[in-house]
């Protein structure tokens, strides 16, 4: 099977019928190729959707998208779109967009302009800024999650700004930061195209990555023998292209990782030069943090000898043989083997240790720094790296990785931003779980938090325990809920004030994927009736508190903090009718890529990215003016900031230019199953959707696909509840419970005593259900792992009437 046999067979048949036949219509978009004399204006954008970074080309015929393609000339994908992505731009045409700002009066949203909007915004951050804060998105653009990092942190200075990224790649990032020093990985997705091996841990590529997991497919097609292996609590469309799987017991991926790295010491085929040369070991502290504390080799082999494979067996349920296959796999230095994570390590209450032990592994065994030898997490959102990651958009974060809680860090942050010293607040905002707790508290038992202001995310939907988080909040007339967006969400209907945003190619845009490659594009058609980007929303408030007197919207030379000009002019940006007078992505980039060299993110200038389909940071001007992407970091052979040895962990805890090999011993779960709550639940997504659904179920050929929600169960349990095919269940925790059909025998298939449910159906709220519980380093929430329980629906009893 070749990639283009992958992708098509790789969603349900009508779905895929849909995207390969679509024709210029009602019903959908074209998917010609590009050509001249069509009357339509081509242009190139990424793709809405997920962290790949898929380029398409947008074809706009009367100010409206009307054709989509796959890009040819972009490296990520090639030409090829998965189903999502050659639905794209219906993700604009949804009957019930929202086009005018709406304020809740008398418990209906009622319209409103945009001028007593932007004012209602500033008056809540002027009354109390310390309870403002902003929850933002991997979805943001670059120069949208700037301009909110800015605001808070430059103006209001209270770092109350977190982004839904917190709920999917917090815990990548502390195990980046905790074992190289600085986030973001190493490899690239050239790295798929020459692994002997590749390794999925705990993660379904053929669905939520299958462009990527395509080019796997397309090498076998071609008589390259490359071995895939699947470490996962559930088998998935993904397990039908392995040779190996091997399904784990929740939490069974710590014990895997330390069981390789004991048969590696135990039987000396770890890579003892790489480690000498580059690495150093460590273990953690009480309470834990991203520094731990020092550890001899010898200590680590002694944290490591009760590891066995038959007790990593006991405690993962992975066979004792299939541990020591792949201890042998890490011992041979001929292979090259990458490893592709995703929610199922992240969403994880020991995301950071999960994170820490596979780099490990490979850092052990010597299985980095050379193309197809890599660690490698994947993104779910098309800018988690590139805004949230990058820009800072977290509670602690700064651009270009610096942090809050550092003197230094501060001081550079407030030079380029040409605040007075000390503006920037050293102490972190609240994180998301926090954040949400807060505004669900009332301000006399600590909610110190009364208005959010969501951007680009839908969190009635996605926040675990909905119950707790978010729902007694809409109780509290103290509490004020903005949300901006393009549909109207489960958030946006139960939010304050609703603010209509511009999406995709109807505004400019910058994102970064998650192999550190920035994309740009422009605007090509009108957003709808008075939506407006969100960015021009930040901006606008940002000046409405200038006038109205806030001392933080202005720099130290008494300029406001957004001042733009042209030709020596002052340009209104904060007025819509202007906003677009001058590229104010540029020129937001543009300071922006100042922070970028503090950790060797290097980004270039922004004309560079108009002409490019993107480019992999670290960026570096060559001596005849050209713009260098580096596709392979800490490795002398592609890293112009490698200077010494072949390897060079520039940005090291230690300072010593090496990475961390970390010991994490084993830990159990929070919440496993009991007499009471005898099944384990995961949640996911399905290819057919994307996240909440709030853009894909508005797509009818992906919502035909998939029209709803299901709870997937093992054969065995659905005979011993008397439960058929499609039969009404309802699904129980500590937390809350749901409603929804059985589906016996389906794409997946959990193990006996497990279930699994995806989270894309508004109408069926699985986040009543889950857990709260989170990393304790990277505060990421573990969505894949609460025990709940399942029972049949009682059938309707008729009522008996009087007679």
């Amino acid at each position: 099977m070749d990639r283009r046999d992958f992708i098509r067979n790789s969603a349900m048949g009508a779905a895929t019928v849909a995207a390969a036949r679509l024709s210029l219509g009602k019903e959908g978009l074209a998917q010609a190729a590009p050509t001249e004399g069509d009357g339509l204006t081509w242009s190139k954008a990424p793709c809405r959707f997920c962290g790949t970074g898929c380029h398409v080309q947008v074809g706009v015929k009367g100010g409206k998208v009307v054709s989509i393609q796959g890009d040819a000339k972009a490296e990520v994908n090639k030409g090829l779109l998965c189903v999502k992505g050659y639905h794209v731009g219906l993700a604009l045409y949804g009957k019930d967009r929202l086009t005018k700002p709406l304020l809740r009066k008398n418990g209906k949203l009622e319209p409103i302009s945009w001028d007593e909007a932007i004012e209602i915004i500033a008056k809540r951050a002027m009354k109390n800024p310390a309870g403002f804060a902003i929850y933002g998105s991997g979805q943001w653009t670059i120069p949208e999650g700037y301009a909110a990092n800015k605001i808070i942190k430059a103006g209001l200075a209270t770092n109350q700004i977190d982004p839904n990224a917190r709920l999917c790649m917090a815990s990548a990032v502390t195990g980046f930061l905790s074992t190289y020093g600085v986030d973001e990985p190493a490899g690239c997705y050239d790295d798929l195209d020459r692994a002997d091996v590749v390794i999925l841990w705990g993660n379904n590529p053929a669905e939520m990555h299958p462009v990527l997991f395509s080019r796997i497919v397309d090498r076998r097609s071609k008589g390259e023998n490359v071995v895939v292996i699947d470490l996962g609590t559930r088998k998935t469309r993904s397990s039908g292209f392995c040779q190996h799987v091997f399904t784990m017991k929740p939490h069974g991926d710590l014990a895997i990782a330390l069981g390789i790295m004991h048969l590696l010491v135990e039987s000396g085929t770890y890579d003892k030069e790489f480690v000498e040369k580059y690495c150093n070991f460590r273990q953690r502290t009480d309470p834990p943090t991203l520094d731990g504390k020092a550890m001899t080799f010898e200590e680590f082999k002694a944290s490591l000898k009760e590891y066995t494979p038959e007790k990593v067996q006991q405690l993962s349920g992975v066979a004792a043989k299939d541990i020591r296959l792949l201890a042998g796999l890490f011992g041979k230095k001929d292979l090259r083997i990458t490893s592709l994570w995703c929610m199922g390590m992240n969403q994880h209450t020991r995301g950071t240790a999960i994170n820490d032990l596979v780099h490990g592994v490979h850092l052990l065994s010597g299985h980095f720094g050379k193309p197809g030898d890599a660690p490698t997490s994947l993104t779910g959102q098309p800018s988690a790296c590139g805004t949230v990651r990058e820009v800072g958009t977290l509670a602690h974060g700064l651009p270009g990785g610096l942090v809050v809680a550092k003197d230094e860090h501060r001081k550079e942050a407030e030079a380029i931003w040409n605040l007075p010293a000390g503006r920037i607040n050293a102490k972190p905002g609240y994180h998301t779980v926090d954040m949400w707790k807060r505004f669900s508290t009332p301000k006399s038992k600590g909610g110190d938090i009364d208005t959010i202001w969501v951007q680009v995310t839908n969190p009635a939907q996605s926040l675990p325990n909905v119950n707790a988080l978010v729902e007694p909040s809409r109780k509290d007339p103290d509490k004020f809920l903005i949300v901006s967006d393009v549909y109207p969400t489960r958030t946006a209907m139960i939010a304050d004030l609703v603010l209509p945003s511009a999406m995709w190619v109807e505004k400019n845009g910058m994102v970064g994927n998650s192999e550190r490659r920035t994309q740009q594009w422009f605007k090509m058609v009108p957003p709808p009736g008075d939506a407006r980007d969100d960015c021009w929303q930040l901006i606008a408030v940002a000046h409405k508190l200038l006038e109205l007197g806030h001392p933080g919207m202005k720099d130290k030379d008494g300029k406001w903090l957004f001042h733009t000009e042209k030709d020596g002019k002052e340009v209104p940006i904060w007025d819509w009718k202007h906003y677009y007078d001058v590229n104010v992505d540029e020129r937001l980039f543009e300071e922006y890529r100042k922070f970028s060299r503090f950790k060797h993110k290097d980004l270039a200038p922004y004309q560079e990215y108009v002409k490019a389909r993107g480019m992999r940071w670290p960026v570096v001007q060559q001596k005849d003016g050209t713009w260098r992407e580096t596709k392979f970091r800490f490795s002398k052979f592609d890293d112009p900031y490698v200077t010494k040895g072949d390897v060079q962990f520039y940005h090291s805890v230690t300072k010593d230019d090496r990475a961390l090999i970390w010991f994490h011993p084993y830990e159990a779960p929070p919440e496993v199953p009991d007499a009471d709550y005898p099944f384990w639940l995961c949640t996911g997504r399905v290819i057919e959707h994307w996240h909440t659904g709030s853009i894909t179920m508005r797509i009818p050929q992906l919502h035909g696909a998939m029209p709803q929600a299901y709870v997937e169960l093992h054969r065995d349990d659905a005979k011993a509840l008397g439960v058929q095919n499609g039969e009404i269940v309802v699904l129980e925790s500590r937390r809350g419970s749901v409603e929804l059909p059985a589906w016996i025998d389906g794409r997946g298939q959990p193990p006996p005593g497990s279930v699994f449910v995806p989270f894309f159906d508004e109408t069926i709220l699985v986040n009543k259900v889950t857990l709260e519980a989170h990393d304790p380093l990277s505060k990421q929430p573990d969505y894949k792992k609460c025990a709940v329980r399942v029972k049949k629906k009682p059938p309707k009893v008729a009522a008996v009437g009087k007679g």
